[in-house]
């Protein structure tokens, strides 16, 4: 999964972007490269890539045996560790030597990314997403397999969830079950765990709460985690307590359509926006335009939401290795809502969806 050869080719893509070095704290930047999940703490850890040169990870000493143990001890790079009484971004520096122009990792903290100002005066400072976007988005082989792993292990866990829903339980009392159900089906974690019912499910980011769930009632069940191996999981089926509401059985069937009609248009070559519309017409085409408020899909990996993005605007062509959701929807506030989700990648002439349970409309 965290191949010796991603280090090299992080290192060309740095010299290619006109990069002097990558500086890579604690997020998943730092496990891309190195397959190294380092605790995030105020002690500086950051991988450091020249564009030219050899790589180092600086690293506090108490952390250094987890650092030894991980799949970053593959990569022949040093480990620099430093001492309570050291200055690490002084360490650093004074190693990187003259650089114009460094980037940094996304999610790096803004303490570390004003230290590393304060040690390279007249540096300028960039995100090492635009060096890592071109790697992320196209997944290797092995990526995909991960990625397909992860889909039947979320998978199983829907096939359990008519066992956990019923009138009468609280929507807290039923997420707490499919956390278990995650992790029970392989996952190292449980991500999120999204029960939605009633008017509820016109929320499409809700939290648990103590509403109880009622019968008639459709309830949106939005869960993922991710593997021993970083790889992600994320997919949403409906559900139904009973016999659906005239109204919400009738705009699910469009979703459904619609959420069939963008997978269908997944191949290589075909913009990222034209999977959103592929959906978002068959949405507007039946009259619930407004009512779907979100991009039809996100890339995934070793992040939930990475890119691609399956959005208006953008133009960026699919190919083959690219992973992301498809997962349209249509809300109706303070009645319910629907969204159906799969995972896919970008195959050499189509897409395949790496979540395979029924898209139907469950009733329990």
């Amino acid at each position: 999964m965290y191949p010796v050869s991603r280090l090299a080719a992080v290192q060309e893509a740095t010299a290619k972007a006109g990069l002097d070095a990558l500086l890579l704290t604690p997020s998943p930047d730092l496990r891309y490269v190195s397959g190294y999940q380092a605790l995030p703490l105020e002690r500086l850890t950051c991988l450091v890539v020249p564009a030219s040169g050899e790589s180092f990870m600086m690293v506090p000493r108490l952390e250094l045996p987890a650092a030894q143990a991980s799949p970053a001890a593959r990569l022949g790079l040093e480990f620099v560790a430093w001492d309570e009484t050291d200055d690490p971004y002084r360490i650093a520096a004074r190693r990187l030597g003259n650089v114009a122009k460094v980037g940094l990792a996304d999610r790096m903290w803004a303490m570390s990314s004003l230290r590393f100002r304060e040690v390279l005066p007249g540096t300028e400072q960039v995100l090492a997403g635009r060096v890592l976007r071109e790697l992320r988005m196209r997944k290797s082989p092995g990526e995909v397999e991960a990625l397909r792993e992860a889909g039947r292990a979320i998978d199983a866990v829907h096939r359990q969830v008519p066992e956990f829903l019923r009138a009468g339980r609280t929507e807290r009392e039923v997420g707490r079950d499919i956390a278990e159900a995650i992790l029970a089906a392989g996952h190292e974690t449980v991500d999120f765990v999204i029960v939605a019912s009633g008017p509820n499910g016109a929320s499409p980011h809700h939290e648990l709460s103590d509403r109880v769930i009622q019968a008639g009632e459709p309830v949106v069940v939005d869960i993922g985690g991710q593997l021993h191996n970083g790889y992600c999981s994320d997919s949403t089926r409906v559900y139904c307590v009973g016999e659906p509401p005239a109204e919400f059985a009738e705009y699910y069937e469009v979703l459904r359509r619609a959420q069939d009609a963008a997978c269908a248009a997944v191949r290589p070559g075909v913009s990222c926006e034209s999977i959103d519309a592929a959906a978002r017409s068959v949405i507007e085409d039946a009259g619930y335009g407004e009512r779907f408020i979100h991009r039809t899909g996100h890339g995934i990996g070793i992040e939930t939401h990475e890119e691609p993005y399956i959005v208006a605007g953008n133009t960026e062509p699919m190919e083959p290795g690219f992973a992301f959701s498809v997962e349209p929807g249509i809300y109706l506030a303070g009645k319910h809502g629907a969204r159906i989700e799969d995972i896919l990648v970008c195959t050499e002439d189509g897409g395949e969806r790496l979540n395979n349970t029924t898209r139907e409309l469950v009733i329990v």
